[in-house]
């Protein structure tokens, strides 16, 4: 299994980000009253649930606001939340996915023709920019937790499509629908999973000049403080 590494570092990078806006708990929360607005409160029978969940225990979010959470879900005075993806093309041709979460359409619409008024770049039609994406199941574990052998041989028989050495940690890469079943591999070996979820990984990654490169960081820098915005995701060819 061999595969293209930069997107891990973006997804570093937009952890980083998301620690220090304190938006992870945010987010988690808004995923779990979606679904169980959608799927009712039992786990067992409601698989979106059941992922939330998972986001939330790794996370690290306190038993109380989950429960919390999945009670004021099934109120009806809880607003719905729903789910909204724009696509955008930033400087140089770069590719920009903005996935949102919420109760409110045309506030999140207005804020990205604001974001793009300020900082550039221009919103395209649905599936211009999508195309160029796979959605994959993407494991992150620390090298401290597994031996680099045996989580290949492990994950590879488990049905992962890709393996990846970072710097600190091995990046398992999956077909959506292997995710957790790839990760319970892994967790009945004892060893831990630092991060595991549904991402939009590139198919072909895009250089730019280094004042392109500036630009799309500044847009994606502000659409990522948005609190609507879930994730962003982008094909430039950053330095690694």
């Amino acid at each position: 299994m061999a595969g293209h590494s930069k997107w891990a570092n973006i997804k570093h990078r937009k952890e980083r980000s998301d620690a220090k806006k304190g938006k992870i708990f945010s987010r988690v929360t808004k995923e779990i009253i979606t679904a169980v607005k959608q799927g009712g409160p039992d786990p067992k029978a409601n698989p979106r649930l059941r992922s939330a969940l998972e986001k939330a225990r790794i996370a690290n979010l306190p038993n109380d606001n989950i429960e919390r959470n999945i009670k004021k879900a099934s109120s009806a005075e809880q607003a719905d939340f729903f789910a909204v993806t724009y696509e955008l093309y930033g400087y140089g041709g770069v590719g920009i996915i903005a996935e949102v979460l919420t109760d409110n359409k045309n506030r999140a619409a207005s804020e990205m023709r604001i974001a793009t008024n300020k900082r550039g770049g221009t919103i395209a039609s649905p599936g211009a920019v999508m195309f160029n994406f796979d959605r994959k199941g993407v494991i992150h574990i620390p090298k401290a937790s597994a031996q680099e052998d045996e989580l290949f041989l492990l994950v590879s028989e488990a049905g992962a499509e890709d393996f990846q050495v970072e710097e600190d940690l091995f990046v398992v890469i999956t077909a959506p629908e292997l995710l957790y079943q790839v990760k319970e591999q892994i967790d009945a070996k004892g060893i831990t999973c630092k991060y595991a979820e549904l991402e939009l990984i590139p198919k072909t990654w895009m250089a730019c000049s280094p004042e392109d490169s500036q630009s799309n960081l500044a847009l994606i820098e502000w659409i990522e403080d948005l609190d609507d915005v879930d994730t962003v995701y982008h094909n430039m060819d950053l330095p690694t």
